[in-house]
């Protein structure tokens, strides 16, 4: 099973880039399942219905999310009826949504995608090493294909997550801090594993936002409004192969896009 996933999109501009990048990426790797993370995707901030269903035209079959996905709350009644935008599993029940999502591929067999959050310089949620290990023993009654989106702040947090994983996750790719990562590897007992996908959005930025901006808020402590720039797009992304026998990752690739 190829398994590509497309680093946090962000806002219209990321969104031009995957409609222009992603039919092409298809043709050239074919992969079985295609996952983005899609919690940027609304002006920077957050997704609505409409953007979801336009990403999930593009040829998206699963939206994973994060910290953000609850900006715009008009998405909560989505979240509650499309199950293929997911959003972190270790949120207190009686949010709305889901945090994992078993999918069916066309020549590949089921996969699952799991979406978890880091609590290192983030919310107090639930521990995510605990939550993993329960819901990969709930998802591989299923499947024994498991992708995680680990949305986490700290580089340790995540590193350690997926050494805690290996060989029960079949990858566990990182978001949330919008670099992407050259540490891409396949673990002792099988699981893939990169600190951060990156992102699909402006390149003269400072991730995803007006430099300007960015800079002000670093020199002043206040608060400054943030804004998406124009200008030249990258795309970040993964491609990953997985035994969907076994669940174990054979290969993992990165991919980096200039417009």
């Amino acid at each position: 099973m190829k398994v590509l996933f497309i680093g946090d999109i962000i806002g219209e501009p990321g969104r031009k880039m995957v409609r222009a990048q992603l039919r092409g990426l298809m043709d050239l790797h074919r992969p079985d399942l295609v996952i983005a993370n899609g919690e940027n995707s609304a002006g920077g901030f957050g997704i609505t219905a409409d953007i979801a269903d336009e990403l999930f035209f593009m040829g998206i079959d699963v939206l994973t999310s994060g910290n953000h996905v609850w900006d715009k709350k008009e998405i909560e009644p989505y979240l509650n009826k499309q199950d293929r935008l997911i959003r972190p599993a270790n949120y207190p029940s009686g949010n709305p949504g889901v945090g994992s999502v078993v999918v069916s591929t066309p020549g590949a067999g089921k996969a699952a995608v799991l979406n978890l959050e880091g609590r290192v310089f983030m919310s107090n949620l639930e521990d995510p090493f605990r939550y993993a290990e329960r819901e990969i023993e709930r998802l591989k009654k299923e499947t024994p294909v498991v992708i995680i989106d680990f949305h986490a702040e700290a580089t340790s947090e995540k590193i350690a997550l997926a050494w805690h994983l290996d060989g029960k996750a079949s990858a566990l790719v990182g978001t949330h801090t919008h670099v992407q990562t050259a540490d891409e590897r396949i673990l002792t007992k099988g699981t893939a594993f990169i600190t951060d996908v990156g992102m699909t959005g402006p390149t003269d930025s400072v991730i995803g936002v007006r430099k300007e901006q960015a800079i002000a808020r670093f020199l002043y402590q206040t608060p400054h409004r943030f804004e998406i720039p124009k200008g030249p797009v990258h795309l970040n992304a993964v491609l990953i192969t997985i035994d969907e026998t076994t669940g174990k990752a054979n290969a993992i690739e990165r991919i980096h896009i200039k417009s």
